[in-house]
């Protein structure tokens, strides 16, 4: 069977059982604080195991991509190396929300495995939970029992909390689980070693496939479990590894799963993939290289698909770690020094064209993101082995001979992406070594900054009232009576907070680009608790305040801040006509990326190649006014089935998860018409006026328009044409003001010229002073002077000029460049390989006596710093270097 053979085969398989099958979810996650990206089939359900939403369907099956390389579920250093962890996976799975139990899904996972997919039965193993006395939990009996009808005892292993009890987290729901496991290794092997000693045991021939976990309590923050009102069912089967068994393979990558790729890989490095390479073979490193571009273009591919752009913080900075761990292979072990892990999309997302159409769908976009990523990186990864460079020529104390600190180690590694590995393969290369252990503790110290800025400390939620669903009622006012439903103590950065749950709200959440209402919960008693935030956490609205109510009980008054809200309500009714206005203009490719509403401003990220001309964006602005002096009414229509609004030919988002019954947002039947969910102005003509203050590029192929509307649009022209007025005052009110300017210009950029001029007959007449200086030390022409220079650019130019008349020259000038002390380190090229000197390394000493700091090459650097009465003594530690 083909990979995709077997994964309709799963989904057909649980389609005659009952099951409704939907589709997968985005790799990013939304809404939930608690995670980054999807990392196990159940996330998208959540929200019903945790019982603050009712299920769809009792029965649910789906094949669901999922992305592990951040937290817990960290494999990112294993992928590559061995044979079967990934990035990128896709979980099969088949769910039961207060249906079957572990009756049916022990007896359908053993139907389809044995025979749907034809698995011999006696290289099969199951496990069971064995209980556990500290937590007071019995032994799962009914699974052992359950199993022994189809398998052989021999082939029932118990298991402990660690791998058969399985916890969403801290604390949620959680119960115990059935492993099913599988021995592919031969049967010489079998016979002598039985796979039951190897199950859970890392061997890479005997392997989980498929969990089965049985829901049944609830983990509270006091670490106790409560029994679930309700029983789940949850599976995961690793659908790469089932491809692998099926396949008769001993490695996922040897599936079509990954070949194709692969041998693309193979073909453009001119290198052959060796399946059998093991560590210490020649081609090993080119192997793994392999395997890692094939895992890591998928991950990187779905995420940007999905709307994950790489980028320096959170979500986006994993994405650009991994595809610069793919780059940094590429370019080390396969010889690729030009971009080249971009060409992997087009294959990718044909592979995937008939099972997630998101990628192919986008796939020129993808693909101009990795390529500038690559370009970036490898222009990166050239200055970090200019740095290596610069640390392993500094001159040493025996007792650090040849040793790379751990600090240097992991600037290499923070500032210049490169990892830890490969530092010391360099490092091997000029017969140094790596202080491994100092690497670590700076990198424990980077983490516990990190965590102790991040912490937060999250209470149980206490439940006031039962309630069946948490109505929204913002789209038709903007304050409902509502009661608390229940509520719980946040602590973050030493602050308490808390966030309540009301059983009726007007208060809109964040999501979907627009900012979360603010307002207030009044009580009939007078007492009013401010909201300062409101946000979804698994599909519920969480109202963030300071204080709790003195009476928790008392029915309330929910208010939304209105002059806020309707002010977010234009910009976000604007983006949706500049949306259209941009499709209008630039062409059908451009496509949502990203956006922010909130009172003050809108900004909107969108695909599109290159910079939006200032005429393109007049000709955008004024199709947005005329739509708003139209003041074309809002059409909204609320529970519209999902597919009949895409039949319609409404825009939906990329990376959004929709449910079955959506929302449309029109304005004007042949204009814009969206899947939103967020709050909207009755008509256009509430906008006012739409003005475009900036666009700008974000990341390859994704450009920025911030906006502003209404009084704010009107105060920005209003401060537009009085800044005219005074400029226009400030040069005497001229009839052609551009002309005026423009004359302005040429004036200043002649006196800028005659003073350049000035400034090198001075600095060439320092030159021959300086010359006469020459202090001969230990065979160094040593000159340490102050000099009275307006710029940087002309203290360079003297020590160039210094450089070719005075041989051996070891130069520092000091200067006050306009109060602000500067230093320049010059040594020659002869110099510095015959002494060990090193101009980048002298000058962060010396910047250390104006309170500064600096660096360069090693025979040209310069530094600046905050105390102008250190310049004496920089020049006079200079002296120190020669002597």
């Amino acid at each position: 069977m083909t990979a995709n053979e077997i994964r309709q085969a799963f989904l057909d398989f649980f389609a005659s059982k009952g099951h409704t099958i939907v589709p997968s979810a985005p790799i990013v996650i939304k809404n939930d604080p608690t995670l980054m990206f999807t990392n196990a089939g159940m996330n998208q359900f959540k929200e019903i195991f945790l019982g603050e939403a009712p299920a769809k369907s009792p029965r649910v099956a789906d094949t669901q991509r999922c992305l592990r390389v951040s937290g817990k579920h960290n494999d990112l250093e294993e992928v590559g190396i061995d044979t079967y962890h990934h990035t990128m996976f896709e979980m099969l799975g088949n769910w039961s929300f207060g249906d079957y139990f572990k009756k049916d899904a022990i007896a359908w996972s053993w139907e389809l495995l044995t025979e749907v997919y034809k698995l011999p039965k006696d290289r099969l193993y199951v496990t069971y939970f064995e209980g556990d006395a500290k937590e007071g939990l019995e032994k799962d009996t009914e699974t052992y029992e359950l199993w022994k009808t189809y398998v052989d005892e021999a082939h029932i292993l118990p298991g402990n909390k660690k791998d058969n009890f399985w916890e969403m987290g801290e604390t949620g729901p959680c119960g115990p689980c059935s492993e099913i496991h599988f021995d592919s290794r031969p049967d010489s092997e079998r016979a002598e070693v039985s796979g039951a000693t190897l199950v859970n045991a890392d061997h890479d021939q005997v392997i989980e496939i498929w969990n089965n976990v049985f829901m049944q309590f609830n983990r509270l923050k006091d670490t106790s479990l409560q029994q679930l009102p309700a029983k789940h069912v949850d599976t995961g089967m690793g659908f790469e590894r089932l491809v692998r068994i099926l396949q008769g393979k001993t490695s996922n990558y040897d599936t079509d799963v990954f070949q194709p790729m692969i041998q693309f890989i193979a073909e453009k490095s001119g290198k052959q993939y060796n399946a059998k390479s093991v560590p210490g073979d020649s081609d090993w490193n080119e192997a793994v290289a392999m395997r890692v571009l094939a895992d890591h273009i998928r991950a990187i591919s779905f995420a940007i698909a999905d709307g994950q752009l790489p980028s320096n913080n959170k979500a986006g900075y994993v994405i650009r770690r991994i595809l610069r761990r793919a780059v940094r292979y590429s370019y080390q072990y396969l010889g690729f020094k030009e971009p080249f892990f971009n060409q992997l999309v087009p294959l990718l997302a044909e592979q995937f064209k008939d099972v997630f159409t998101e990628l192919y769908s986008q796939k020129d976009f993808v693909q101009k993101v990795i390529l500038e990523e690559e370009i970036a990186f490898l222009r990166t990864l050239q200055n970090g082995i200019r740095r290596f460079e610069e640390i392993t020529t500094v001159s040493l104390t025996d007792a650090e001979k040849n040793t790379i600190t751990g600090q240097a180690a992991f600037e290499l590694s923070d500032t210049y992406g490169f990892p830890l590995d490969l530092t010391e393969l360099m490092a091997r290369e000029k017969g140094w070594k790596v202080d491994i252990e100092g690497f670590n503790d700076a990198l424990q110290e980077q983490k516990s900054r990190s965590r102790a800025a991040t912490a937060i400390d999250t209470g149980d939620w206490t439940v006031i009232r039962d309630e069946e669903a948490v109505i929204f009622t913002g789209y038709d006012e903007t304050d409902s009576i509502a009661h608390v439903v229940k509520y719980r103590k946040v602590t973050a950065k030493g602050k308490d907070q808390y966030q309540l749950v009301l059983d009726k709200t007007p208060f809109y959440a964040e999501s979907g680009g627009q900012v979360g209402d603010k307002g207030e919960l009044v009580f009939p008693d007078g007492e009013i608790i401010y909201v300062t935030d409101t946000k979804k956490e698994n599909g519920l609205t969480v109202h963030f305040t300071d204080k709790l109510p003195t009476d928790i009980n008392d029915a309330l008054t929910a208010i939304v801040e209105s002059s806020r809200r309707h002010s977010t309500e234009s910009n976000h009714s604007a983006t949706h006509l500049l949306h259209a206005a941009l499709k209008q203009v630039l062409g059908s490719h451009v496509n949502q990326k990203g956006s922010l509403v909130n009172a003050e401003y809108l900004r909107f990220d969108f695909s599109h190649f290159s910079k939006v001309t200032d005429e393109e964006l007049a000709q955008i602005e004024a199709i947005v006014n005329a739509k708003v002096r139209e003041n074309v009414p809002l059409k909204e229509e609320r529970n519209v089935p999902y597919q009949q609004a895409i039949n319609s030919g409404v825009t939906a988002l990329f990376g959004e998860k929709y449910g079955d019954f959506v929302r449309v947002i029109t304005f004007d039947d042949t204009f814009s018409k969206e899947l939103c969910g967020g709050t909207h102005v009755k008509a256009t003509g509430q906008i006012g006026y739409f003005k475009i203050i900036s666009e700008s590029a974000v990341a390859a192929g994704v450009r920025r328009i911030e906006a502003i509307t209404g009084i704010a649009a009107e105060n920005y022209i209003n401060a537009q044409t009085k800044l005219v007025t005074d400029i226009k005052e400030l040069l005497k009110n001229p009839k052609d003001l551009s002309k005026s300017i423009e004359s302005l210009l040429e004036e200043n950029v002649k006196l800028k010229k005659e003073l350049e001029k000035s400034v090198l007959e001075k600095s060439s007449g320092l030159k021959n002073e300086l010359a006469e200086k020459v202090e001969n030390i230990n065979g160094i022409n040593f000159i340490a002077q102050k000099v009275a220079l307006p710029n940087a650019d002309a203290i360079k130019n003297l020590a160039y000029n210094l450089k070719d008349i005075v041989p051996n020259l070891f130069l520092v000038l000091a200067a006050d460049i306009e109060g602000k002390p500067n230093l320049t380190v010059m040594i020659t090229e002869e110099l510095a390989k015959e002494k060990g000197l090193n101009a980048g390394n002298i000058v962060r000493e010396l910047a250390k006596e104006i309170q500064g700091g600096g660096g360069g090459q090693p025979f040209y650097a310069t530094a600046g710093g905050k105390d102008i009465t250190g310049l004496d003594r920089a020049l006079e530690k200079a002296r120190s270097f020669v002597a």
